[in-house]
């Protein structure tokens, strides 16, 4: 699993924001566009993407993007 298709994937979740702004160091909690629907559009993406099952804990412990990458890559 590489980074870059974790943020491309990542970044296909969200409506408003517009692409370029997600990078490794994402802090993707302040972004306009996060809600709860976006949290659990990223669970469910993560689990049909790379069949991974995250919580919202694992969210909540994440600042960047790619902590929740490096979440994902341990499980």
């Amino acid at each position: 699993m590489k980074i870059e298709e974790f943020i491309e994937n990542f970044a296909g979740e969200f409506d408003e924001t517009p692409a370029e702004k997600f990078v490794p160091t994402t802090e993707f909690k302040s972004l306009e566009d996060w809600n709860s629907l976006t949290a659990l559009s990223i669970i469910s993406m993560i689990d049909d993407q790379y069949d991974k099952t995250i919580t919202g804990a694992d969210l909540r412990n994440s600042k960047t993007i790619e902590d929740l990458f490096n979440i994902v890559v341990s499980k």
